[in-house]
């Protein structure tokens, strides 16, 4: 585990440990931030579209442009 994996491992465990209420006020801070909004945003975007093909991007280009 590296140490970014561990630390967040650690923010996790206290997250979990929180009273409801308490867990819930973090969470709303954090979607209140607009960059980790966003950045929770495309996370739940590639979680959901992990099991897609690939395709090149050049064709991905080709097809925006049609």
């Amino acid at each position: 585990m590296t140490v970014p994996q561990a630390t967040a491992e650690v923010f996790l465990t206290a997250l979990r440990a929180l009273p409801e209420e308490e867990r819930q006020a973090v969470l709303t801070r954090i979607v209140e931030e607009e960059q980790w909004r966003e950045d929770l945003q495309d996370l739940a975007v590639f979680s959901q579209r992990r099991d897609e093909p690939a395709r090149p991007f050049r064709d991905f280009l080709e097809e925006q442009e049609s």
